[in-house]
């Protein structure tokens, strides 16, 4: 008896199913380890780049204070400068002469 189009399965179609399911779970089981491997990649990752901006935060922190650093010297210098600058334009006398 033929029921339309499709076929009744052969014996050897009946064989090969066990073989056929064996391949899928093989198949099944490597996807699942590979997707292991993935996740603990990107989780190592995040770790990595959790890392990273912690440092790269420490470093701007750090930048910072070394431009609060130069301004402040920067700043000191410069007045060193001008009380140098005073010093030496004052005339001699006023050096000798302390004012009252």
């Amino acid at each position: 008896m033929c029921y339309g189009s499709e076929r009744l399965p052969s014996k050897g179609d009946l064989v090969d199913t066990p073989a056929l399911e064996n391949e899928n779970r093989v198949a099944l089981e490597n996807l699942r380890d590979r997707m292991a491997e993935t996740e603990a990649r990107l989780e190592r990752a995040r770790a990595r780049e959790a890392e990273l901006t912690r440092r790269l935060d420490e470093m701007k922190k750090f930048v910072r204070v070394m431009e609060i650093l130069e301004t402040y010297l920067r700043r000191q210098y410069t007045e060193q400068q001008d009380r140098l600058r005073s010093l030496y334009s004052s005339p001699p006398s006023s050096l000798l002469i302390p004012s009252k």
